[in-house]
């Protein structure tokens, strides 16, 4: 797999990890492969937004940009199916365990219960 670190973590080559199979079977595993993974589109402010979030509390999630893979839409389908909303992303999963979108990630942060989730992962050591 290659990975290609920068500011906000670990970007997934396009087309990569993205191979045959079920999306969301892909989903599942992807999730699984790091501590902190954030499915994203490079030009939304939410996306964007969580990203810079985890990287301000020194979390490098690896980071799927979805609108650079061929097979993006059909993870973002899955992930749409999987949350049961309209509209997916970002969609972050920690410990290889779904916690949602940004409305999800931000209550966590808020009610204090983010942090020890990054820590259980082995994402976050203070």
């Amino acid at each position: 797999m290659h990975y290609q670190a920068d500011g906000w973590g670990y970007y997934v080559a396009a087309g990569r990890c993205m191979g045959g199979g079920d999306p969301l079977e892909r989903v599942a595993r992807l999730a699984a492969e790091s501590a902190v993974v954030v499915f994203s589109v490079s030009s939304c402010c939410m996306c964007h937004a969580v990203k810079r979030l985890f990287c301000g509390m020194g979390v490098n999630p690896t980071v799927y940009e979805l609108d650079h893979d061929p097979r993006g839409k059909d993870i973002e389908r899955a992930l749409v199916r999987l949350l049961g909303t309209s509209t997916a992303l970002p969609v972050v999963f920690i410990g290889g365990k779904l916690v949602g979108g940004m409305d999800r990630v931000m209550a966590s942060h808020i009610n204090g219960t983010l942090v020890p989730l990054l820590k259980d992962a082995g994402a976050l050591w203070l």
